[in-house]
């Protein structure tokens, strides 16, 4: 894998999460109690032996790029590779955003000036599971295919694929065609594209300026979808969790099942660590009184009440007698004493006043916005 650079994809905007993105962007939507959703994709690829990795962002990166700082936490601060954080490659007061692949073509010297590397990984942030692409790659090679798009299985009737796209295979692993999941199709599951894809540098390359000339600015439709007759693309499956985080009701639903033992060991520990920056703070604590039942709760929290099935991050305090319950309380937040908190979703630094009631409808979360005193 030492002859791969990494491409993580934020190109692309997800409308669907506007509650959790006003004033950042996806890949730094805060996950799990203390981490980021571009944590994941990041600690895929250097725990799969790759060195060098460029972000492509989009826009409202303040917070992204402060949370990676100079990669260290990933072992990406480096002399030669190492992480590179890239800025859209067009002007927003000028030009038109048209697409993921106007940003590949401002930036097509990355993959030119990657003169040692003969290959690709492009992934993206919102498709978050804990991988190997060891494995990939090695099918990749030994198949002779020219793309080698990642895909899961997927059951229609539990999961909320709006958004997706699905791939057909043939009983020789080839992909046929990729379409956008429909909510009325029949099947009872489907192979759900994890928009993560294995390429050869140099086609990568020969596509992006064919794309772009043509005035083709999708990267999905116009490098794979468009290529699918004459190019080898082939599938490889993923047997990990994945949990695809496109809209608030998906962040809200994958977050809750992490407090299931099985998915978190699957998606923090197997088959590798996932990394994060890191923020020295003290223990939580748990104060006379307190109860807590089947949460997850980060360092830095002063709990007093009640917490049940919930996510506190870091440094939330809940005083006596207020309860918390089926909710996401992210850093910073303050819950007054005898505050009632249920099927919620607090974004950083919210106040909620001494006796105040925010209760919502299961799996229907309402997101209170930063900062935001009630």
């Amino acid at each position: 894998m030492k002859n791969v650079i990494g491409v993580i994809n934020l190109g692309k905007s997800q409308t669907l999460l506007d509650d959790l993105t006003r004033n950042r962007s996806i890949a730094s939507v805060p996950f799990a109690g203390r981490y980021r959703l571009i944590d994941f994709a990041l600690s895929n690829m250097v725990n799969s032996g790759l060195s060098k990795v460029a972000v492509f962002t989009l826009n409202k990166s303040r917070s992204l790029t402060d949370h990676l700082g100079s990669g260290k936490e990933w072992d990406l601060d480096r002399k030669h590779g190492g992480l590179f954080i890239l800025p859209p490659a067009i002007n927003f007061l000028d030009e038109e955003y048209k697409g993921d692949l106007q940003n590949f073509h401002g930036h097509i010297d990355y993959f030119r000036r990657s003169s040692k590397e003969e290959y690709v990984i492009v992934s993206r942030s919102h498709m978050v599971c804990n991988i190997n692409y060891t494995e990939a790659f090695k099918q990749h090679v030994e198949s002779k295919a020219d793309v080698t798009v990642l895909y899961k299985r997927m059951d229609l009737k539990t999961e909320s694929l709006s958004a997706c796209t699905s791939v057909e295979i043939d009983s020789k692993g080839r992909v046929l065609g990729m379409q956008e999941v429909l909510e009325t199709d029949d099947d009872v599951s489907r192979n759900v594209y994890m928009e993560t894809f294995i390429i050869n540098k140099s086609l990568l390359v020969e596509l992006i300026e064919d794309s772009v000339y043509q005035g083709k600015y999708d990267l999905t439709s116009s490098v794979i979808i468009e290529n699918l007759s004459r190019m080898r693309v082939v599938g490889y499956e993923h047997h990990g969790h994945l949990a695809i985080i496109n809209s608030t009701a998906s962040y809200y639903r994958e977050s809750m099942r992490l407090l299931c033992p099985n998915v978190w060991r699957g998606l923090f520990f197997q088959p590798g660590l996932i990394y994060t920056k890191i923020k020295d703070e003290p223990p939580v604590k748990f104060m006379e009184g307190a109860h807590v039942a089947n949460s997850m709760i980060a360092n830095g929290c002063i709990v007093q009440g009640t917490v049940e099935n919930s996510i506190l991050f870091r440094g939330v305090k809940v005083a006596p007698g207020a309860v918390v319950r089926n909710s996401i309380i992210m850093q910073d937040c303050e819950i007054g004493e005898e505050a009632h908190i249920e099927n919620m979703i607090l974004d950083k630094e919210v106040h909620i006043q001494e006796g105040k009631m925010l209760h919502e409808h299961q799996g229907q979360p309402i997101v209170i916005d930063k900062r935001s005193v009630l």
